[in-house]
This record gives structure tokens, sequence and C-alpha cells, in this order.
């Protein structure tokens, strides 16, 4: 037949677990005189209806067996589905196969099983659907002359199809429907294989890996207005995750927006004691521990104000109207993240529309599998950073030892380090950062900048520490410290020179520690 053909719409097979809106689509098929044809609690729910059913059995003559295991799959139902006009009609006759035009599938929700905290393995299995994506691969293959519809939400753009075109569909939609059909029963068996894989505990990278996205939306465009960009999500966050955040006002979030954001609040959530953290183009220029956000806000601003205006802020608590009230008054903000918001928090940013207020619940860092960046020709995949250190892990390497109070310093500035981009240094002092210097090509000069950051903002170095993102390869950044009153200085130590470095340390009376691992962020 000619593919661009319209397709008159004669019998239709259902076989649905998601039965939204099928009330609506087998009336209006009824009444048009469409043979149903269904099976196990599909065809008790339409013929509840009042609707004739007429059952899949009956045209096999072969029982569901297996407490429904075996329902569909036999050669008169996906005869009815493969089958060609013209090409197939002597055979088709010859076995008395029922001809089928209209399919309407959709799958046991597996995914939505295997998330639940009670789920075995033995679960899982049973929520493997397999006569569904049999029946759709089978009827998006045969698209010039069938019509697949997986999704409830295509119920109506298919009702005003057969409405145009006298109860038939044309090429086009039919050839979309199949892509996405395609593109559903790939998103389903990409999900089986991440249950499987992750249930192999062996801390090896996998040896393929499956995207498991789907897209959520489009955004205006990439870094740059020439670049199209979208968000892309695993269905199952919800909005216990960035890409599923409550947004409650604001212009929709950019790309850019994004990725600041991801970096404010995952910073944001190494800390169990109120922070603050205000990031600028990917980098935090501003991070601090306090009492209350509202401190710890006035903290991390004082580090660099003149970055931080239009820049991106992430809280770990509740925003009460007072701290919304004081932040809108006293700086330009593009977007702000917490875990949630007091009423009158939300009624006090709407006097400044433009804000993105977005929060996430369960206000906690989600694991990410796997880190991904496209390079020419490929892709590198990296486990995510997830490695902590605790005091107790560091590893004192000259004569004078930090005390308590610098201890804390040091885990605030090392947890800190590790969201700057490389060359990363950080100043920081009684939990707050009071210098930054970020991605240069000399790490000294990471530390310059840093310096030169917090004399901007008039923030005293005397008895600060200081954190390396990697280790020293010279003792230049030692004695850049030094003329910065730098007391204490943490690294992952690990250069042919790391004895160098040390002695020069206990020269200039400066406690140093290595952690043992580095923070790269490329």
């Amino acid at each position: 037949m000619s593919k661009d053909k319209l397709v008159k719409i004669k019998a239709a097979l259902i076989s649905v677990s998601d039965k939204t809106g099928l009330d609506t689509l087998v009336n209006y098929l009824n009444k048009n005189n469409t043979r149903i044809i269904s099976t196990g609690g599909t065809a008790k729910y339409i013929e509840n209806l009042g609707i004739k059913v007429d059952r899949v059995s009956d045209l096999t003559n072969f029982p569901e067996i297996m407490n429904g295991r075996v329902k569909t799959l036999n050669p008169l139902i996906y005869g009815g589905l493969l089958n060609r006009p013209l090409l197939d009609d002597e055979i088709q006759n010859e076995l008395g196969i029922t001809n089928i035009d209209l399919i309407i599938v959709n799958l046991y929700p597996f995914e939505k099983k295997v998330i639940k905290d009670n789920v075995n393995e033995e679960n899982a299995i049973e929520n493997i659907d397999i006569g569904g994506p049999s029946m759709i691969r089978a009827s998006a293959k045969n698209f010039y002359s069938k019509t697949i519809v997986t999704d409830p939400d295509d119920y109506k753009s298919l009702i005003d199809e057969l409405k145009k075109n006298s109860h038939s569909i044309s090429y086009l939609m039919r050839r979309e429907l199949a892509i996405k059909a395609f593109n559903l029963t790939s998103l389903y068996d990409a999900n089986i294989q991440n249950y499987f894989q992750n249930s192999i505990d062996n801390n090896q990278l996998p040896k393929n890996i499956i995207l498991r996205l789907s897209k959520k939306n489009d955004l205006r465009y990439g870094e740059n207005p020439h670049q199209k960009a979208g968000l892309y999500s695993f269905n199952n966050l919800d909005n216990k995750s960035l890409a599923g955040a409550n947004i409650f006002q604001g212009k929709d979030l950019s790309y850019n927006n994004f990725l600041d954001t991801n970096t404010a609040m995952r910073c944001s959530q190494e800390f169990e004691a109120p922070c603050c953290v205000i990031v600028k183009h990917v980098n935090p220029c501003g991070v601090a521990v306090s009492k209350n956000i509202h401190e710890a806000y006035k903290k991390a601003f004082e580090t660099d104000p003149e970055s931080a205006f239009g820049g991106v802020i992430a809280v770990n608590r509740v925003v009460d109207k007072n701290f919304a009230k004081y932040l809108i008054n006293n700086q330009f903000v593009e977007v702000i993240i917490a875990p949630s918001y007091d009423e009158e928090a939300i009624e006090t940013f709407k006097e400044k529309e433009s804000i993105r207020v977005i929060s996430v619940e369960n206000y906690k860092k989600n694991q990410i599998d796997l880190q991904i960046q496209a390079i020419d020709g490929g892709f590198l995949i990296q486990q995510d950073d997830n490695e902590i250190i605790a005091t107790n892990n560091l590893n004192v390497v000259t004569n004078k030892e930090p005390d308590q109070a610098q201890l804390k310093d040091l885990i605030f500035a090392w947890k800190v380090v590790k969201y700057i981009k490389s060359n990363a240094i950080v100043f920081a002092r009684n939990l707050q950062t009071i210098g930054i210097g970020a991605g240069q090509m000399s790490r000294v000069n990471s530390a310059k900048i840093a310096a030169l950051k917090a004399a901007a903002s008039d923030l005293s170095t005397k008895g600060a520490v200081m954190a390396s993102d990697g280790f020293f390869p010279f003792s230049d950044s030692i004695h850049m410290a030094s003329e910065n009153e730098i007391a204490c200085i943490i690294q992952p130590g690990g250069s042919i020179k790391d004895q160098e470095v040390i002695d020069e340390a206990n020269k200039q009376n400066i406690s140093m520690v290595f952690t043992g691992m580095r923070h790269f962020r490329h």
C-alpha cells in the first residue's frame, strides 16, 4: 500500500495498565462501529462500561494461562498486527487471522514498582511486561498500516484525527505515534537493565551504559543563544531532585541557571549546620555556616559582594519572611533554592517577580551514579566525587599541629574547594570563606586571586586556613600563604616535591595536613 494513504479504523486491540481516559476513547470507538478486542482486566473494564468486547482468547481459541503471563503471544494476534495489505491477504484469509488497525497498549509500571522500599527481585521480575512491549514493537514496525497508541495523553489527538478523516488515521500521525512507541519500549528496557545492573555491587563501571532519560521540557537555549537545550530527567525522582524542583515564581530556569543552582545546592548539602552558598558562573563566590541561614547568608555575601550580584543562592533550611525581605533588599538574585519556604516568605518574594524561587523536598544529596562529559567521537564516564573526609582521616605532616577550631575550618574549606573549578584555592576562617581563587592554569595564581578577593572585601587573611584542590608542585604557594599570614593548609599531598613544601611550611611556622585525595573539577 502507499505509505501516505489514510488507514480506516475498523478493529482495535486494547490492553492497558493505565486506564486514564480510556472510557472516553472506547465510547467514541464504539459509537463509530469499531470492533474492540481486549483481554484480562482491560476487557472487564470496557465491559463494565456497557460496551461489547471480543476476548483475545476467543480469537485464538487458546485460554489465558500461567496467571495471565501468556495472553496475547499467539500467531493469530501477531498476524493481525504484522500483516501487510495485499501482500499477506491470502495467508490471512487462509488462517482466519483478524486484521487489527488500531492498537492501544501501555505497560506494567515497572519503574514505579521497583523504587518502593519493600520490592525484592521476585516482585521486580513479575512486573516485567512481555506481551505489551512485543505488541507495541510489532505494531510500530508496521506503522504503514497500523496505528499504535501508548500514551493516554494522545487519546484526544487520536479522536480529533479520527473525526477529521472520517474515522481514518494519516501516515504522519501513524509514524509519529510509532516513533513514540519505540521510545517507550527503549526506555522501558533501559529501566529493567538499570535495576539489575544496580543490583550488582562490584564497584565497576558497566560495560554498556543506557541513559534512561525523558525530556521534561525545552529550555530557551543552552549556554549561548545559538545552542538548543532541554531538561531531561529520570522519571522516578519527582520533586526530590533539582530536575523536579517546585517552582514558585520567576521565569523558567535557563541552562546556565540549572548549572549554577546545581552547584549551589549540592555544596550547601555538604553541611549539617545552617549554610548559605552563593554561586556565580558555576563557582561558589561565598560560602558560610552559622547559627541560622540569615547569618550564614550575611557571611557568605561578605566574601565577595561584587560577584554575588546576580548570583544563585542556596540555603539548607526553611526560608522565612525576615530572610526573604533582607535578601531582596540586599542584592539582585537570579535564583534561590531551599528545602521549603513559609507562606509569608513566598508572598515577600512576589515583590521581585523576576527572582526564580524554587525548592527541593528531602533536601539531601541524591546519589549521582555517573558523570558524563562529551568529547570528540565519544563520552568520558566517571563516578561522581562522593568521597568525604573526617578530622581523624587527616595526616598532619608539619611540626606544628592545627588546633580544634582550625581543624573545623580546614574541613569546611575542604568541602567548599570540591565545588570550585580547578585550580582551586579557598581561604576560610570561622566557617566562612574569605577569599576564593578559581580556574587558573597556575595554582599560585589562584592563591593570588583568593588573596585579592579577600583584600577587596576588606577581610583579613591573618590566621585563616587555606584549602587546595590539588597538591602543591612547588613551595611558591606556601610563600604566598605566609605573606597572607595563613595559619593552616589542607591539601591532598602526593607531589614529588612534598618534602620541599613541608619544609617550607615548617620554616614559615604554618601547620599543614594531607588528605590523600584530591578534588579536581574541570
